[in-house]
């Protein structure tokens, strides 16, 4: 399953593997160590159809507790894998609304053969390939899950501490109404009990022009434009964060796997547990009336 030559990062470990292209996925599509899986916020998209022997993640199901936390826990993590039909030596293909949500948190438990397919949902279908609506029953694995990779998380005392450190950059991915606090959640919804806006010294890239109309990413000079205020060859610690982890784990995954730099980690508890901790300081650009 050998893919084209990779390209190793300033980290020393192996980047240029990381996308497939949809012809390579179809082609390998029933191979015996391949598991596609579809991420997305609810069943719905996945239920209409899907590509061929994927299994869904349901973001607030399977990766998010009722209170919008990270699923916790190696038992809840080793029983999504094995469940998924992922062994340890599985490839493992992520596509969908929050792809990258997969990709980063396989990486956070140590998977080694984790990729992101090169195109969405509707130019998958489009070109013809395989779709169903039935959905997945995977062979169930053994997956001993172990320890997770600190290095690619952050915590809220993380965030926290980075305020203020020029060392440091703590990046809001989030529309520019979110982060002026105009609204909690990315339909313009509101939290009961959670306040609106962003951590304090966050910059605000948006990051809805990563990929083009079909769903594949841009090429690396546009990305390094759209990041252009990263110092993407820096050694500072830069932590991301969205709402519930989505947009952050893509702002991730192409900073460190398509652009090379070193020490991104996401902050997964994100606007959804940071907006509602009463004690976390929030600011907002909204002019008092």
């Amino acid at each position: 399953m050998a893919l084209a030559a990779t390209e190793v990062n300033p980290g020393g470990s192996a980047k240029g593997d990381a996308l497939v292209e949809p012809q390579w996925l179809s082609e390998h599509l029933h191979d015996a160590e391949l598991q596609v899986v579809e991420v997305d916020v609810s069943p719905a998209a996945y239920d209409e159809g899907h590509i061929d022997g994927a299994v869904l993640w349901n973001v607030y199901g399977d990766l998010r507790d009722s209170e919008y936390r990270p699923v916790d826990g190696l038992p809840a993590i080793q029983d999504l894998f094995e469940r998924s039909g992922i062994g340890p030596g599985s490839t493992v293909v992520f596509y969908g609304y929050a792809s990258a949500m997969g990709f980063w948190l396989m990486k956070v438990y140590g998977h080694l053969d984790v990729k992101i397919l090169n195109c969405g949902r509707t130019t998958w279908v489009e070109s013809g390939l395989a779709w169903t609506k039935e959905a997945a029953t995977p062979i169930r694995t053994h997956y001993p899950v172990t320890a997770e990779d600190g290095g690619i998380r952050a915590d809220s005392r993380s965030v926290e501490a980075a305020i203020g450190d020029r060392t440091r950059t703590i990046l809001d991915v989030r529309t520019e109404s979110e982060f002026r606090g105009e609204r909690f959640w990315p339909s313009g919804g509101s939290e009961p009990g959670g306040r609106a806006g962003h951590v304090p010294t966050a910059v605000n890239i948006s990051i809805e022009a990563l990929t083009d109309e079909h769903g594949a990413y841009r090429p690396s000079s546009k990305l390094r434009e759209i990041f252009s205020s990263i110092d993407l060859a820096g050694d500072g610690d830069v932590i991301v964060y969205c709402t519930i982890g989505g947009r952050a784990s893509t702002a991730w995954f192409v900073l460190t796997y398509l652009l090379g730099a070193g020490h991104v980690r996401v902050y997964d508890g994100s606007w959804a547990e940071w907006g509602r901790m009463a004690g976390m300081p929030v600011e907002t650009e909204l002019k008092a009336e």
